[in-house]
């Protein structure tokens, strides 16, 4: 173990002062990015983590090799139908990034994908992009839109290459291969072209990075000329903006955490006045989807307008706001999350008992029919589907034990296909490991569900004692879903438990789970946390020695508070792009993202009660002193914009004065979601798994 000194950040004390609460900073001069002693301090950091990680570097080697080892390097996904050709990613061992390409349909009847092998030369293969190509010369690398028009001669495709997902939008002659004089720069991701292929419409961030511009380029032109099609000026909106299934209109979406709106302009006259689906009403969200049945345009929309858990209603194009003919009503416990439309029939997504569940709907009944598995947990989703009038569905399946597995759905027999399954290479054989769901309850009684995957040969969980691995989130309404990783196997093979606590704030268990975890309900998602890591010791499934928590950016707050409020519970936390320097962020609407956060975590700026309640769980400001910290290692990018370098920066350091062993490593050129390339992020996640099993002390 190395005996480095870790860098002691230098005090320079700025003063907040909201409701009459002065706060003292000693660390907030570590915001300025371009300093150089920033600079300075971050790299010191990142010196001191290799240093003290340094005894790990073997270990991270293996876990890399067994990443590598397992995964096919050299694959083709399977291709999906649209138009005259089947679209499909290649990658090839050596490789950091995809390959797009495309090969002919047989004939117009086509629609059983080609079964791809990627040492057999494909009749008809065009190279579309190469992103190993592309990032040539670049430390980072990210696409952001990628799309080929409608007659198949362009593509249009997005490059960030700082990670601070500001994209640069080219369009490529597919027949010579060169890019046309067209470039617009500083658009955020999602661009599309016009059906008729003549447009490109994209969208622009303000200052604060929130989406609020939809612009319309037409392809020879000037970005100079663009036209301005749509602007939202409320900073808690963001706005997106495509087309839908069927081609018939390009649909603007505007939206916060609680409030939608949406608009149509028809896209063969995409110079015409936008029209609003349903007007905004705070508190309401709504999102529709343009259907043709019986001859009529019709919009089927999602909306929690007095349904708590959804309705989707179907309305006439032309009245949008006129009468609603109910099409699945709302079932308190049935979150309904999505409506896909085809020519001849809807696809649902919705949850129910906590998993993610698929229905086909049948436009003349309202019937729905649901897509059934046969495993206790599983993850499952529709998956590249842009025709407007295919016999089958394609899905993408998986669980905790197994691979990722891409089905077609024959929508008229009710047969599942199977098109892959993801190799897993080495001998992986899914019956040598368990999953299973528990309960844990927290101090009010609610029940918490657990999801736990382990390896078989070390014996069933809470048997006895074991090291445990236990992730979480818990906000936003986003669901952890039960979903395989080769990474994971590294842990699992080395008798490790994995477990997912699916606290308060998320959504597995309906729109009411996520409202008891956010605003003034936020510590739900902390003490349920703590309440599932209770549950797993006093239960004897693992101990507090032996326990490892981790979550990242909304999860990575959830590690702070946890850190503060039971950090005898746990042997290492691992917070990843962590939100911890909360209060700070939430008060300063010149930031990214504020003023749309105030929708999830309240407006402490305006409002003394949220305020006090925020800075009663904000990590840094609630570091103790006088408690053993578990350790902890924390992890960010320079150029993350939704989650700033300076908060963890500035928690190590604060974590530091009271003798907690905290490391920071800080990504110098990456974005919120780490580094690019598929090796690079291997590299990775060896490093953060080293660091987790050495805490728990099944290092080799």
């Amino acid at each position: 173990m190395s005996t480095a000194q870790p860098p002691v950040a230098p005090t320079r004390s700025t003063t907040r002062s909201h409701h009459g609460d002065d706060v003292v900073d000693p660390y907030e001069w570590l915001r300025a990015k371009d300093d150089a002693d920033v600079i300075a301090h971050l790299e010191a950091e990142n010196a001191y983590t290799e240093a003290r990680t340094a005894h790990l570097a073997g270990l991270r080697s293996r876990i890399f090799d067994e990443i590598k080892g397992r995964t096919l390097e050299t694959d083709l996904s399977v291709p999906a139908r649209r138009g005259d050709w089947w679209y499909y990613g290649r990658t090839v061992e050596g490789k950091q990034y995809g390959i797009h390409c495309r090969a002919p349909l047989s004939s117009p009847d086509d629609w059983t994908p080609p079964e791809l092998a990627a040492d057999v030369p494909i009749v008809g293969e065009e190279v579309l992009l190469d992103g190993n190509v592309e990032a040539d010369g670049h430390e980072f690398f990210s696409l952001g839109s990628l799309e080929v028009s409608t007659d198949g001669r362009l593509l249009l495709y997005g490059v960030d290459v700082e990670g601070d997902e500001r994209y640069t939008l080219r369009i490529r002659d597919l027949a010579s291969g060169t890019d046309l004089d067209d470039v617009v720069t500083n658009t955020s991701a999602g661009a599309s072209f016009s059906p008729d292929g003549r447009f490109v419409v994209y969208t622009t961030v303000d200052d604060a990075w929130r989406p609020d511009t939809v612009w319309l380029h037409e392809i020879g032109t000037s970005a100079d000329d663009d036209a301005r099609l749509f602007h939202e000026p409320d900073e808690r909106y963001w706005v997106g903006a495509g087309f839908t299934r069927s081609d018939r209109y390009l649909m603007i979406e505007v939206g916060s955490s609680i409030t939608s709106e949406e608009f149509l302009v028809p896209a063969d006259d995409l110079r015409a006045e936008p029209r609003v689906v349903w007007p905004r009403q705070e508190g309401v969200e709504y999102s529709s989807t343009h259907a043709i049945v019986d001859g009529e345009d019709v919009l089927y929309v999602l909306h929690n307008d007095g349904a708590l858990d959804f309705e989707l209603v179907q309305v006439p194009v032309a009245d949008p706001s006129g009468a609603r003919r109910i099409v699945l009503p709302h079932v308190p416990g049935r979150r309904l999350l999505d409506v896909a439309a085809f020519r001849d029939w809807g696809v649902v997504s919705y949850r129910r008992d906590g998993l993610p569940r698929l229905g086909v709907l049948d436009y003349a009944s309202a019937a729905v029919s649901e897509i059934t598995f046969d495993e206790p947990l599983y993850t499952v989703g529709t998956a590249g589907n842009p025709e407007w009038a295919p016999p089958l569905l394609r899905i993408g399946y998986g669980s905790f034990t197994t691979p990722g597995t891409v089905y077609d759905y024959v929508v008229a027999t009710g047969e599942l296909l199977l098109r892959k399954q993801q190799p897993v290479l080495g001998g992986y054989d899914p019956a040598d490991y368990g999953q299973e769901r528990i309960w844990a309850t927290a101090d009010d009684g609610t029940r918490i569900p657990l999801s736990l995957v382990w390896k078989r040969s070390f014996g069933a969980p809470g048997d006895s004692p074991r090291p445990v691995h236990l992730y979480g989130y818990g906000s936003y309404e986003h669901s952890i879903e039960p979903g395989f990783s080769v990474a994971r196997l590294s842990e699992l093979d080395r008798g490790v438990v994995f477990a997912v606590a699916h606290v308060r704030g998320g959504g597995e268990l309906g729109r009411q789970w996520y409202e008891d975890g956010k605003l003034l309900h936020k510590r739900n998602t902390f003490t349920d946390f703590v309440a599932c890591a209770r549950h797993l010791v006093d239960g004897g499934w693992t101990t507090p020695d032996r326990l490892v928590a981790e979550g990242g950016s909304a999860g990575g707050l959830l590690m702070g508070a946890v850190a503060n409020l039971a950090p005898e519970l746990f042997a290492g936390v691992l917070a990843d792009v962590p939100f911890v320097d909360v209060l700070t962020t939430i008060l300063d609407p010149s930031l990214p993202l504020t003023v749309i956060e105030w929708d999830e975590w309240g407006d402490p700026l305006h409002d003394a009660e949220v305020y006090a309640y925020m800075k009663s769980y904000t990590p840094y400001e609630n570091v103790r002193d006088g408690v053993s910290y578990p350790r902890i290692l924390a992890t960010t990018s320079l150029n993350d914009t939704r989650v700033l370098y300076v908060e963890p920066a500035k928690w190590v350091a604060r974590l530091r004065e009271v003798g907690a062993d905290a490391l920071l490593r800080c990504e110098m050129v990456a974005g919120h979601g780490g580094v690019s390339g598929r090796y690079n992020a291997w590299h990775q996640r060896a490093f953060e798994l080293a660091w987790l099993l050495d805490v728990l002390g099944v290092a080799d």
